[in-house]
C-alpha cells in the first residue's frame, strides 16, 4: 500500500480521469466566472510539472506547479474521494514544494475557493496562510489566497 508519486503529462488518461473528477466537483461547488482551474494544455503551456499519485495500481490524486516569477503557483491539486484521509494530498503537496525549491521558486502560493473547507484546511495544517489576490487574480468574493515561503 505504498504510495507512489510520478511526474505524468496533464494529457496521460489517468490524468485526464482526474482533472474531469476535480472539474465535476468544481462545477457543483463555483460557478464557472470563479473557476480558475487550468485544462490540460493550459497546464502543459504554463510548464507545469505534474504529478499523480498512485497506489496498487490506482491514481488516486493529481496536483501541479507552476513555475512564476518569484513564485510557485499549485495546480489542480486533486484527490478522488476514495483517496482522501490517507495521507494522498500532503505527500503531493510536499513533493510539489520540494519540486517549486528545485527550481529556486522562494514561495509555494495558490487560489482555492471558501466552500473548500477541507482544501483551506489542510493547506493551513501545511504551512499555508492567506493572504491578497496575486498574479493575474482579482478579488471575487468567492476565492481563497494562501501562500508558504519554502525553504
Amino acid at each position: 500500500m505504498t504510495l507512489e508519486l510520478r511526474e505524468t503529462a496533464p494529457f496521460a488518461p489517468e490524468a485526464l480521469e482526474l482533472i474531469a473528477g476535480s472539474e465535476a466537483e468544481l462545477a457543483a461547488l463555483y460557478p464557472a466566472e470563479v473557476r480558475f482551474a487550468f485544462s490540460p494544455q493550459e497546464l502543459v503551456d504554463a510548464g507545469v510539472r505534474f504529478l499523480v499519485a498512485w497506489r496498487d495500481g490506482v491514481a488516486l490524486g493529481c496536483g501541479g506547479v507552476a513555475p512564476c516569477a518569484g513564485y510557485g503557483e499549485l495546480k489542480r491539486m486533486y484527490v478522488r474521494p476514495e483517496g482522501r484521509g490517507s495521507g494522498v494530498a500532503p505527500a503531493l503537496l510536499a513533493r510539489l514544494e520540494e519540486i517549486a525549491a528545485g527550481l529556486a521558486l522562494p514561495l509555494m502560493r495558490l487560489e482555492t475557493g471558501a466552500d473548500s473547507t477541507a482544501a483551506i484546511g489542510l493547506y493551513a495544517k501545511c504551512g499555508y496562510r492567506r493572504r491578497g489576490p496575486f498574479g493575474a487574480y482579482t478579488e471575487n468574493g468567492s476565492s481563497v489566497f494562501m501562500e508558504k515561503p519554502l525553504g
